[in-house]
């Protein structure tokens, strides 16, 4: 099985990859297969069951809205993100839905789209069945799908794969452990970001391609971010949690205009932390957008969606020297250990609780900033390997299953973590005690063992200590 860079580095919607870019894009599936084999004429109604992690934070996740949008046939890449309530309302209120967006059945959200809570699929907490019937009640098709993290789909007849359809290119510098690709870079003398630029190319694109796509998910990240410093108001779902990027950023001195945002002073002598708020802002900013369902670019998943920005961008702003061709080998890199996360452990909160996304995301950008800043692939490795090794057992506790608390804070701490992981790794000669892939292993094995309430379920830690307001 091959990922690409891509894969993990996806434009979407908020507020969850695994729970609101899945089931978007498993809806979406179902119907085009209804299409592809000619079935959409027999077909009168569709009905979506959601099960396990899906059913339980669903409403808070947004997954049953996303499910009515992916059988309209739109893609978390392409919705109009302000068309969204106009388009859920046209459904809601005359109970019909075009279905791929070319062929109209009678569809009532309330009921078409069950929540069933105490229910759950076998192959992975993130279960979910999608149903056709023709005008007699008579079933035309039924499929079941599961969102394994990150905004990977795979069917009923694919758990364990990556995606509904395996992609088996064959990489010039294949590895499936940290281990492999440190061997890699020493048989070759390359980094870690020309290791994967080189697997890119074997995707059919060029190096100049892997580098516009690049910095177009860069693009994207900055425009998240200007979205977030900008936005005012409270966020939605009942928590009445209020956004603090933008009060912060006017704290800091930050201004907007139409040219973006104000870069920051690189350093402040009446205060050493100067950096560490620039950061939490940036973290701050992405993760309010996704909290309010806004466009996001997963790295690896929407819940830890600001923490590659927010080191990316305290990389850009406060590193001399930084350019376009430090952040494609960040992202390059960073893709390469999220690559390692999605083959040998997992990304989903559903599955192993938070440190699978957080944790993930933390070790991704430790690792990229290495790269950037010229670490040795030792020295990039033993980045990553801090930062996981610091996350490790955190739980998935969404209060009121919204992606606001904790989530949007443990973004901002997360990413200083990261920082503070290059910097002890590149004070290093890259030799350490625990392996990246230990500690890969070791999360894995931890999210085995970790109760299934604390794995965003809602049913456990701060999602029920905490009262809602």
């Amino acid at each position: 099985m091959s990922i690409s860079v891509f894969d993990l580095f996806s434009i979407g919607i908020g507020p969850s990859s695994s729970h609101t870019v899945g089931p978007m894009r498993a809806a979406r599936t179902f119907a085009r297969g209804l299409a592809d084999d000619g079935l959409l004429p027999r077909t009168a109604r569709v009905r979506a069951d959601l099960y396990g992690s899906l059913a339980l934070t669903g409403k808070g996740h947004g997954s049953d809205r996303a499910v009515v949008l992916g059988l309209l046939g739109a893609t978390p890449e392409g919705v109009d993100v302000d068309a969204v309530p106009g388009l859920l309302e046209e459904v809601r209120s005359s109970g019909r839905l075009d279905l791929g967006g070319g062929h109209t059945v009678a569809f009532d959200p309330a009921v078409d789209v069950d929540l069933r809570r105490r229910e759950s699929l076998p192959g992975h907490p993130n279960g979910m069945r999608f149903t056709a019937v023709d005008a007699d009640g008579a079933e035309v098709r039924s499929r079941v799908y599961y969102s394994v993290g990150g905004g990977f789909v795979v069917d009923e007849a694919a758990v364990g794969a990556d995606r509904i359809t395996a992609d088996d290119t064959e990489l010039p510098y294949p590895f499936s452990t940290a281990a492999e690709l440190l061997e890699r870079c020493a048989e070759t003398g390359m980094s870690i970001s020309s290791v994967m630029l080189a697997n890119e190319r074997a995707f059919g694109r060029s190096a100049e391609e892997v580098r516009a796509g690049l910095l177009d998910i860069w693009a994207a990240m900055r425009q998240c971010v200007r979205r977030g410093v900008t936005a005012e108001g409270t966020l939605p779902g009942g928590l009445k949690v209020p956004r603090r990027a933008h009060r912060l950023y006017r704290q800091l001195g930050g201004r907007c205009d139409e040219h973006g945002l104000t870069a920051p002073t690189a350093t402040d002598p009446a205060d050493p932390m100067h950096g560490s708020d620039w950061v939490t802002l940036y973290a701050l900013a992405v993760n309010e957008e996704n909290a309010a369902g806004g466009r996001v670019v997963t790295a690896p998943t929407n819940g830890a969606a600001g923490i590659v920005p927010a080191v990316l961008h305290y990389y850009t702003h406060f590193t001399r020297g930084a350019g376009d061709e430090g952040v494609v080998r960040f992202l390059l890199t960073a893709g390469a250990i999220g690559i390692l996360f999605k083959e040998n452990a997992s990304i989903s909160g559903a599955e192993v609780g938070c440190q699978g996304e957080v944790g993930s995301a933390s070790s991704m950008a430790a690792a990229g900033y290495a790269e950037a800043l010229g670490g040795t692939p030792a020295q990039v490795e033993n980045a990553a390997e801090i930062a996981m090794e610091h996350n490790l057992g955190l739980t998935c506790d969404p209060i009121g299953g919204l992606v606001q608390v904790p989530c949007i804070e443990r973004n901002a701490l997360a990413s200083v973590k990261a920082i503070s992981a290059t910097r002890i790794a590149l004070r290093g000669d890259g030799s350490h005690f625990v392996s990246l892939d230990k500690v890969i292993t070791t999360m894995r094995d931890t999210g085995r063992d970790m109760m299934d309430k604390y794995k965003e379920t809602s049913r456990g830690g701060l999602a029920v200590n905490v009262i809602e307001c």
